[in-house]
């Protein structure tokens, strides 16, 4: 309700994405291995560590699209990933992507996926459970946060949520956070 009011301000904190998603991974290892699901958590090896913007929100939007990535697959795996689209003049645009080996999205359904209280089909919806917020949420987010999300997916075979963030390089000459 905040993001609709217009009223949810981002923080800008200085932050270190590995310990970031260290964090994601350690939340979400338990239920993948529960199902015997692999989870790979990696950054490109140019990604920027030291980040400065809203780390809690990243953090959400991180832990619903890995979440519905081990909710929706049965085997196999679920990939988060980062990857530097551009960095300089104390910017850096990021990209992050969770890719599953899930029940995948029917190509005529993707465009319900970021709507309010909108899932793929009902029967989805008492398989496996949710509210359909998740992803409208993490759209208003990223977007917030000068980026935009995207899903492609092949029905039967897995799916790839990706989204853009733009967050900030702090001054190297300043401690790093605790």
């Amino acid at each position: 309700s905040k993001i609709e009011a217009g009223k949810l301000e981002l923080e800008s904190l200085d932050f270190h994405l590995n310990a970031l998603l260290d964090n994601v991974a350690a939340i979400h290892a338990l239920g993948a291995q529960k199902k015997g699901i692999e989870l790979i958590c990696s950054a490109d090896p140019d990604v920027p560590t030291r980040l400065r913007g809203d780390p809690a929100r990243l953090r959400q939007v991180l832990n619903n699209l890995a979440g519905n990535a081990i909710k929706f697959t049965q085997r196999g795996e679920v990939a988060i990933r980062v990857s530097t689209i551009s960095a300089g003049a104390g910017q850096a645009r990021l990209r992050f992507s969770v890719r599953d080996s899930g029940i995948g999205i029917p190509e005529e359904r993707l465009g319900l996926l970021f709507h309010k209280f909108s899932q793929v089909d009902s029967s989805t919806t008492r398989k496996f459970g949710g509210t359909g917020l998740g992803l409208a949420i993490s759209k208003q987010l990223c977007e917030l946060m000068g980026g935009e999300i995207g899903v492609t997916s092949q029905f039967g075979v897995g799916s790839e949520f990706s989204f853009t963030v733009c967050l900030g390089l702090p001054d190297p000459s300043s401690a790093p956070p605790e």
